[in-house]
C-alpha cells in the first residue's frame, strides 16, 4: 500500500507534478504506484498552477522554479542528484514513500493496471511473450500490456537500490506487478 503524508495541509498519498528535467523519475514513481503527471513543456506559472490548484507535490531541478514555488507555498523538492534511483530515493526521503512495484501503474501514462487474462492478449503481446508468460497486467486506460519479463528483475534492483538509499522508511517489496 502507498504510504500517507502529509502535503498541503492533508493526510494524504503524494501526488507529484515533474517538470521537464525529470521525465524518467515520473516513470519510477509510476511503477512504484504513484501518481505522477509529467508537464515536459509547461511554462514554470502553469506547473506553479497546477501544482497549487491539484495538491501536488511539484518535482524539480530546477532552483528557480523551486524557489517560486516555495513563495507561492507549492509543496516542492529541488530533487538532486545523477542518476534515477539518486531522485527516486530523494522523493521517497522526502515524502516518507514506500518503494513497492507490486502497486505498479502504466508506466506509460499513469493510469491503473489490472489483471488480464492471457487469452485476451493474444494479439497484442509479442508471440513469444505470450508463449513464455502466464501472468499479464492492461493498462485501464492506453491499453499497454505488461508482464513480469527479463527487466523485472532490474525494476527490482533499482527499486531495492532507491529504498536502501533513501533509508529505513523507505521499504520495497518484490510482490506481483
Amino acid at each position: 500500500m502507498n504510504s500517507t503524508k502529509k502535503v498541503n495541509g492533508t493526510s494524504e498519498t503524494p501526488r507529484f507534478i515533474l517538470d521537464g528535467m525529470l521525465g524518467s523519475l515520473t516513470r519510477w514513481l509510476r511503477i512504484c504506484g504513484y501518481e505522477a503527471v509529467y508537464l515536459g513543456d509547461s511554462s514554470d506559472d502553469e506547473l506553479l498552477d497546477r501544482s497549487l490548484k491539484g495538491g501536488f507535490v511539484l518535482l524539480t531541478m530546477d532552483e528557480l522554479l523551486y524557489r517560486k514555488g516555495q513563495r507561492a507555498g507549492v509543496e516542492a523538492l529541488l530533487v538532486r542528484g545523477a542518476r534515477d534511483v539518486e531522485w527516486l530515493a530523494a522523493v521517497s526521503r522526502h515524502c516518507d514513500l514506500a518503494l513497492e512495484p507490486s502497486q505498479s501503474r502504466c508506466s506509460s501514462c499513469g493510469a491503473s493496471l489490472r489483471e488480464a487474462k492471457k487469452e485476451t492478449l493474444r494479439d497484442i503481446v509479442p508471440p513469444r511473450t505470450f508463449e513464455a508468460y502466464e501472468n499479464f497486467w492492461l493498462c485501464d486506460s492506453c491499453g499497454k500490456a505488461y508482464w513480469r519479463g527479463s527487466h523485472w528483475r532490474n525494476i527490482v534492483a533499482t527499486v531495492a537500490e532507491a529504498s536502501r538509499l533513501a533509508g529505513p522508511s523507505a521499504t520495497g517489496s518484490e510482490q506481483d506487478l
